[in-house]
């Protein structure tokens, strides 16, 4: 790491970054867009099951490059590299617990250096990392994180998840970030298993009206975390720009906590062609509209790239 500290760069220039919960406080956050889309502009196949997670063995430098971008178009948190890190996905491709645990680590040491860099070249507003914890149809690459309803209890989904909590929570991520959940059951899961962590974390779920894509009502989803203490905000993410309205009312209505929005760009992945189709119906408009309805962090994900977050930091500015 970069830092031994949490949440501080020594010998960078400019105000030190406090914990996230009290820069979540003092003003509206901008997240960054999707990794999988920078590092495909830049060249880079993502056709692997380890997705984004294959080039931190791989291209390294290729993601402190994507998450350098997101911070000079204007993001306030870097989310990691390592939503598909798991270790049984790196299991998959032999490579051994040990050096998973490593690729883990580097996905946040990687995050903290592009902060660095960020921070070294000027930029002065606080800067944050979010260590990425995605759901366990992520590790399966089977298109079932949109779907849920694995046919696991949710104690075998804790001890599934548990492992790399622990090993991220180690590397000193300002939060951890459980996003694109589809279902309650995983995300009660995550909420016992971080547990004891001593780390903050957000709860997104993947959502499609006003259900989650395992068909339960948000308000059931939401009043999961209300008395977590360790969730510092909850909200939706990888859904469509026109879900996130209903989604932030009903969040502030039931949990109480501060919400985190990033949906995807409003087009339609196309699974058999394996293609995006439509258009984008993100706006700077909708930007406005979800912060006066209460969210306090707005980024971007699928096709959601440095050009949209930066029109998103100037709205927000």
């Amino acid at each position: 790491m970069t830092s031994n500290t949490p949440g501080t760069f020594p010998g960078i220039p400019g105000p030190p970054v406090g914990p996230f919960a009290a820069a979540l406080a003092a003003e509206v956050l901008v997240l960054d867009g999707g990794m999988s889309n920078q590092l495909a502009s830049a060249g880079h196949d993502l056709s692997d099951e380890l997705w984004s997670a294959r080039l931190l063995a791989e291209r390294p430098e290729a993601i402190a490059e994507a998450h350098l971008a997101y911070f000079e178009a204007g993001a306030n948190v870097a989310i990691t590299a390592s939503y598909q890190a798991t270790f049984e996905g790196f299991a998959k491709r032999r490579i051994r617990h040990e050096r998973a645990a490593e690729l883990m680590a580097l996905s946040t040491e990687l995050a903290v250096d592009a902060a660095v860099e960020a921070k070294a070249k000027g930029i002065t507003r606080p800067l944050l990392v979010a260590a990425s914890v995605g759901p366990y149809g992520a590790m399966l690459a089977d298109g079932s994180e949109y779907r849920g309803r694995y046919g696991l209890s949710v104690a075998e989904l804790e001890r599934f998840h548990r492992p790399r909590l622990e090993t991220l929570a180690a590397t000193f991520p300002d939060v951890l970030a459980l996003e694109t959940i589809p279902d309650t059951d995983e995300a009660e899961a995550l909420l016992r298993a971080i547990r004891g962590l001593e780390v903050p974390a957000w709860l997104s779920y993947t959502v499609d009206g006003d259900r989650t894509r395992a068909g339960q009502p948000l308000e059931e989803a939401f009043a999961l975390a209300a008395d977590a203490e360790e969730v510092v905000a909850v909200g939706v993410n990888c859904c469509s720009p026109d879900d996130v309205g209903g989604a932030i009312e009903t969040a502030v209505r039931v949990s109480g906590k501060p919400v985190v929005v990033y949906p995807n760009s409003g087009e339609t992945w196309d699974a058999s062609a394996r293609a995006w189709t439509g258009r984008s119906t993100f706006t700077t408009a909708q930007v406005e509209g979800w912060r006066a309805a209460g969210a306090r962090l707005i980024g971007g994900c699928c096709r959601v790239g440095p050009e949209a977050i930066s029109a998103i930091a100037r709205t927000l500015g």
